[in-house]
């Protein structure tokens, strides 16, 4: 049976290369940390080949030299972005996109018991390309500065994650052995707030501080905080913390803590010095930064998670899909359902989600839109969904136009801005 199946698979592969037009081949890859299953099957979804290659640059490139001989119409996997996605675009090779939550509702088409299992899974991505093509979007190259703009916001992104959960470590330690330091300053994890840790790290330091003491030192380091008389009110009349030996030994703990949450910080503010200069030298940077409150990271999750390929997104309504901010609708009969998304690119959608809720305190059409869909009894995170499918069709305009966004050419804001300020009457 094995030799007969390889002798089939010889000739089907033989096919491709012999005279006449050559067939139509689809792959399908299951990607794996280690190794990737490959599979070959035909314009009929005949298997023709299943190849298994290793996670490496040798393994790689025999995967790639496999399917240009091949010549395959479209390739599926079930992610967009790593080293070997790279290099089936640079191979000029069609790739298609299938989430793994689309894979796993796939099984059931062919009569699986819906179990993961590597080879079936890369025969399913082989057959959905080839019967379904036609639905699907090809995946698209953007520019190396994009795709190391969007590299270097999802790391900060990342580390943002970790300094949040180091940071609650933290005070949650505090709050058992230095309640004070809690609440002291306007932001826990400030520079301010993390100096005066490693300072005054103990309760009996914190006890035997004066006014006298602590004016002084927060006057060679900072500005434009509260008084030293303010501070140790507010230090005094704290619940009481760890003192003595007791306090003296979970102060190596404090430190600790502390230590890990300096060093996030660092690392953030490095990412962010690059992301700057990522950001200045990208030529779609003044779209992305002329819109209200997008500052520099910001504005750049947004040009790294859209990307600069205009192709990609034939209208703004395929880009406010993808990133999740229209409703998933289903009909049927009388039936309709309106629900939310979930099949969407995550990391868009919380771009895009975090522009359009901080965009309301700097824009009154945006705050007049998000105030309107609270007034309809939606929550906040829905709400923030409907300001960003606004704000998208705006983006899509200036993005496919080149053109930053000028708030006197934004007609909605400008009518807004007259009912709400009528020019007097001259007469």
């Amino acid at each position: 049976m094995l030799v007969q199946l390889n002798r089939a698979a010889g000739e089907a592969m033989s096919s491709l290369t012999g005279p006449g037009p050559a067939a139509r081949v689809f792959a399908g890859v299951d990607w794996a940390e280690n190794n990737h299953v490959v599979c070959l099957v035909d314009a009929d979804g005949q298997v023709i080949d299943r190849i298994t290659v290793v996670h490496d640059k040798a393994g790689i490139a025999r995967l790639i030299t496999v399917l240009t001989r091949a010549q395959v119409a479209g390739v599926g996997i079930e992610r967009g972005d790593g080293p070997l996605v790279v290099a089936l675009l640079a191979a000029d090779l069609p790739v298609f996109v299938i989430a793994p939550s689309q894979v796993r509702n796939l099984r059931s088409r062919y009569g699986s018991a819906g179990n993961k299992d590597d080879r079936f899974d890369a025969f399913v991505l082989a057959d959905v390309v080839r019967t379904d093509q036609r639905r699907l979007a090809p995946l698209v190259n953007d520019r190396p500065e994009t795709r190391t703009l969007r590299a270097l916001v999802r790391a900060r992104k990342d580390l943002v994650g970790h300094r949040l959960a180091v940071a609650n470590q933290l005070r949650a330690h505090l709050l058992i052995v230095l309640p004070g330091v809690v609440g002291l300053f306007s932001e826990f994890d400030a520079a301010t707030s993390r100096a005066f840790i490693a300072a005054f790290g103990t309760q009996d330091a914190v006890d035997a501080l004066t006014a006298k003491q602590l004016q002084p030192w927060l006057r060679q380091r900072y500005y434009h905080v509260k008084p030293a008389t303010v501070l140790l009110q507010h230090l005094r009349e704290a619940p009481p913390g760890v003192t003595g030996a007791a306090g003296q030994a979970m102060a190596g703990i404090t430190q600790a803590y502390l230590g890990a949450l300096n060093t996030v910080m660092t690392h953030i503010e490095a990412l962010e010095t690059q992301i700057a200069g990522a950001l200045a030298a990208h030529p779609d940077a003044a779209i992305f930064t002329s819109l209200p409150r997008a500052g520099t990271t910001r504005a750049a999750r947004l040009l790294a998670e859209i990307g600069d390929c205009r192709g990609r997104f034939p209208t703004a309504a395929a880009l406010a899909g993808l990133a999740g901010v229209t409703p998933s609708t289903r009909q049927s009969g009388h039936t309709r359902i309106v629900a939310f998304r979930w099949a969407v690119d995550k990391q868009l959608r919380d771009a895009v989600c975090d522009f359009a809720g901080d965009s309301r305190k700097a824009n009154p059409w945006a705050a007049n839109l998000y105030q309107q869909a609270r007034a309809r009894g939606k929550n906040h995170n829905h709400a923030t969904r409907i300001l960003a499918r606004a704000w998208l069709s705006i983006i899509f305009k200036c993005w496919t136009t080149n053109t930053p966004y000028q708030p006197d050419q934004h007609r909605a804001l400008q009518t807004l801005l007259l009912q709400q300020h009528p020019k007097p009457d001259m007469g």
